[in-house]
């Protein structure tokens, strides 16, 4: 078996490990609804042991967006089908969350599990996000109990700073004003009003302003995979970009860019995999796979990496399969693809079948994928066309190299057909179409990104299982932050700022020439350029919604014009409702004129969910605040967002972070 880490992120994960056997039983709490969770006092440690074991859940909790581990869910799946990039697609759910305008509500996602006939997770943002921030304020409610020097408290309070900045990051853009909690609380509160995002994101600029002062860098910490200085700064130029303070960002970028010791990598490095079965699908090794191999992703070597989430190992209670072969490939392996001749086109032999055949086994080379989400067309061919020409030599979009998959690029491998050998095809010579569900079955894939090495089951050739190889995807570390993401938010600092400097073009080509790009950019560089950038570069790193809200609160609060030419007023963007395609957010806007919303169609395929209408509404740029959360709040009332049923402009909410803080105590 291969090893699959290095003794300094394994010895990260051993603490990790022995802080889950300390919390034997809380695991599953983690995912057990409990409407008054986010309210009740918390009980925490009283040494400094128990202050790493409370940031060690704190930091597994964020491997937890990506993965929980399961077969089903993958939170981060909400963050990006609620944007430009994808859409829900497994197409034998009747209930699929297609129409979001129609079928998003108060009441519509409160389940204790992944409601799998619609596949959605937004649940799980408010649940496991919300367990993040009373596990920072457990830290920072007792951090003074504990006898440590000034310098080690004020790391730990930093950390755990990060940990409740980095979620309330994410809940403003999701959901809005929601309430606002700085301590642990002794007793249980039912009278909480909810507080404006702009007082929440006040606060979190002072407390990760303080958390640069003190959490030390990267390179000056013993384990790898914690909350580092660099992951501060990233952090810190978010909030200070969504508050305007748009040279503030940039002075944070400057520092992370040019003096805190990160470069991106732009050669081969670290260890090559080929891919799982070279036959049938070679890799040319290239800087872009390297990259986006588990096993390199934390190397010390890899000097673009700020922060990762360690996330391989034998210790399964401590790590998380990431199945992102079976969630997010094509549905390949059915009779609703077929072959000119009739036959059905791809099939799976297994490696102890007489009649396998290593150069047409994409069971083990593109995994078994059942299309719980699908990119976008913009995603797969839109996006990467610059200049008005499709960039052939952009190593994230390249067929040749291996890094990317397209269904044309695949052979059929029925011997039964006489069509044995040669590629997919979409229609027949009279133009009959050749794929009934082309929502779930037929699309290009990331394969970069999405596959996953897995070792155990790529041994087993004989077990019930172990045929398909690594079919399903494996254990994986995974990025939070990167250096690449820095330039592109310095550009857009720099954009805000002023959108005719000449220096933004830089930010953006030297991620393409990273990339072997031909298209590079000029002058006039617009907001949409270094947003399709990010979808290229960041594509299931970035909490894409997040930063499209985010973006789309910039854009109105600096005036600045969109790629369209539209401007947004502060007051209104995010609350309006309907369909057309007049106003709303920049969110909005993306999500309809390049995702595959709001298009006027109903895709009729042959599944289940035979009638497809991929709908969006204006007012869904933020997630209804879940009803089980008001009515559990039953001596106050929380704030609903404009558009949905239970909103109420009378409703009080705090104006100031200080209101909401001194409130905290009063429970009648």
């Amino acid at each position: 078996m291969k090893s699959f880490i290095k003794k300094n992120i394994f010895n990260s994960l051993v603490l990790l490990s022995g802080t889950l056997l300390i919390f034997t039983g809380c695991e599953k709490s983690f995912l057990k609804a409990d409407p008054l969770s986010f309210y009740e006092p918390e009980q925490t440690y009283s040494t400094e042991s128990g202050l790493k074991s409370v940031l060690a859940i704190a930091d597994r909790q964020l491997k937890r967006y990506y993965t929980t581990g399961g077969d089903d869910l993958f939170p981060l799946v909400s963050e990006y089908t609620f944007s430009d990039l994808m859409v829900p697609s497994l197409t034998d759910k009747t209930d699929l969350l297609d129409n979001v305008a129609q079928k998003l509500t108060p009441n519509s996602d409160q389940s204790t599990q992944q409601d799998l006939s619609r596949v959605s997770t937004l649940w799980f943002f408010w649940d496991q996000t919300t367990k993040g921030i009373r596990n920072a304020n457990s830290i920072l409610t007792y951090i003074d109990n504990i006898d440590l020097s000034e310098e080690i408290k004020n790391k730990y309070i930093g950390q755990a700073y990060f940990h409740r900045a980095f979620r309330y990051y994410l809940l403003v853009f999701q959901y809005g004003d929601v309430p606002f909690m700085t301590k642990l609380l002794e007793v249980p509160k039912l009278n909480f009003r909810s507080t404006k995002r702009d007082a929440i994101l006040d606060r979190l600029i002072l407390d990760m302003e303080f958390a640069i002062k003190w959490v030390p860098e990267q390179k000056d910490m013993d384990l790898i995979g914690g909350v580092n200085k660099g992951a501060c700064r990233m952090l810190l130029s978010k909030l200070y970009l969504a508050r305007g303070e748009y040279q503030k960002a940039k002075d944070q970028l400057d520092i992370i860019i040019n003096k805190s010791g990160y470069s991106l990598m732009t050669e081969s490095f670290g260890t090559f995999w080929e891919g799982g079965e070279p036959e049938t699908w070679p890799i040319t090794r290239n800087v872009i796979w390297d990259l986006h191999r588990p096993e390199n992703k934390l190397l010390t070597s890899n000097k673009e990496v700020i922060m990762g989430l360690p996330n391989r190992g034998f210790a399964k209670e401590s790590f998380l399969a990431n199945p992102t072969m079976r969630n997010f490939y094509p549905f390949y392996f059915n009779n609703s693809l077929r072959t000119p001749d009739g036959k059905q086109g791809l099939i799976n032999i297994k490696r102890n079948n007489k009649d396998y055949n290593p150069q047409y086994d994409y069971m083990r080379a593109m995994g078994r994928g059942v299309a719980r989400a699908r990119p976008t067309w913009f995603y797969q061919k839109g996006v990467w066309v610059v200049n008005g020409k499709m960039d052939q030599t952009d190593l994230r979009h390249s067929v040749e190299y291996g890094n990317w998959v397209t269904m044309e690029s695949l052979k059929y491998n029925n011997k039964a057909s006489k069509y044995f050998g040669q590629p997919l095809r979409l229609f027949d010579e009279q133009g009959k179409l050749l794929c009934s569900d082309t929502i779930r079955r037929w699309y290009d894939v990331p394969h970069y990104i999405w596959k996953l090495d897995d070792p155990v089951r790529e041994a087993n050739i004989n077990g019930s299982d172990g045929h398909h190889g690594a079919s399903d995807g494996g254990y994986g570390d995974w990025y939070l932050y990167r250096l690449a993401e820095a330039y592109l938010l310095r550009a857009e600092a720099k954009f805000y700022l002023n959108p005719s400097d000449a220096t933004i073009k830089d930010d953006i080509n030297i991620i393409r020439e990273r990339a072997h790009c031909t298209q590079l950019y000029g002058g006039n560089i617009t907001i949409g350029d270094i947003m399709n950038e990010r979808a290229r570069e960041l594509f299931w790193e970035e909490f894409r919604n997040v930063e499209l809200t985010r973006v789309s609160l910039c854009l109105a609060r600096s005036c600045r014009p969109d790629e369209w030419g539209n401007t947004y007023d502060l007051a209104t963007f995010d609350k309006q409702e309907g369909t057309d395609l007049i106003g709303g957010s920049y969110w909005y806007q993306r999500c309809i004129r390049y995702g595959m919303y709001n298009k006027g169609v109903t895709i009729v395929i042959d599944a289940a969910k035979s009638h497809l209408n991929y709908i969006i509404d204006k007012k869904n740029i933020y997630w209804p605040i879940p009803e089980r959360e008001i009515k559990a709040n039953n001596k106050g009332r929380l704030w609903q967002n404009y558009g949905y049923d239970g909103y109420d402009p009378s409703i009080p909410v705090w104006e100031t972070w200080e209101e909401a803080e001194a409130d905290m105590d009063k429970v009648d």
